[in-house]
């Protein structure tokens, strides 16, 4: 298992997992019992976050197993819901911590192929990610899906806490902080 940045050799592979974890693609059934992404990336974009340094694989027998990306909140205001999040952040307190945009960066989306799931992969590829983001900023944000349930047990294992609950769109979801 080899975690590592992402390069643009990596985008079929990428593309190719998240078609498969994409939200819009799945079944109830699936959605329920295996967690989804809700971010889609284009091929376009990921050539933009990889040469920005923001995009993270894992491989296993020169396989993308997993990816994460990351970003500034500017790199993220794209999607509309971000924009939403940050709205919400002079009520976001962690620890001694006032959450902003200047001191935080947006974690996600962030996927393993079912496959793959339960062998801490997300704890080796969450690493390699706070390793170089820690440079820059002092926590991580993020928003999971409420019916996400794998996802959410997942991230609170890895230490992640849940400081807030917004509806957006009709969803429900958890807004999370990780002290990096």
């Amino acid at each position: 298992m080899i975690s590592r940045k992402a390069t643009k050799s990596d985008i079929r592979g990428i593309l190719a997992l998240q078609a498969q974890n994409l939200i819009s693609e799945l079944s109830e059934e699936q959605k329920a019992t295996n967690g989804f992404v809700t971010t889609p990336f284009t091929p376009e974009l990921l050539e933009e976050i990889i040469d920005l340094d923001w995009a993270f694989v894992t491989e296993i027998d020169s396989q993308i197993v997993a990816y994460l990306f990351g970003g500034s909140w500017p790199y993220y205001e794209k999607w509309p819901i971000f924009p939403y999040m940050t709205s919400r952040f002079p009520d976001w307190k962690y620890k001694e911590w006032q959450i902003t945009t200047e001191n935080s960066f947006q974690y996600g989306p962030v996927c393993i192929d079912v496959n793959h799931r339960g062998k801490k992969i997300i704890n080796h590829l969450f690493e390699v990610m706070r390793k170089d983001f820690i440079k820059t900023y002092p926590l991580a944000v993020t928003f999971i899906n409420q019916a996400n349930l794998v996802s959410t047990k997942a991230h609170l294992k890895v230490g992640w806490t849940i400081v807030d609950e917004f509806e957006y769109n009709g969803h429900q979801y958890f807004g999370l902080v990780y002290d990096m």
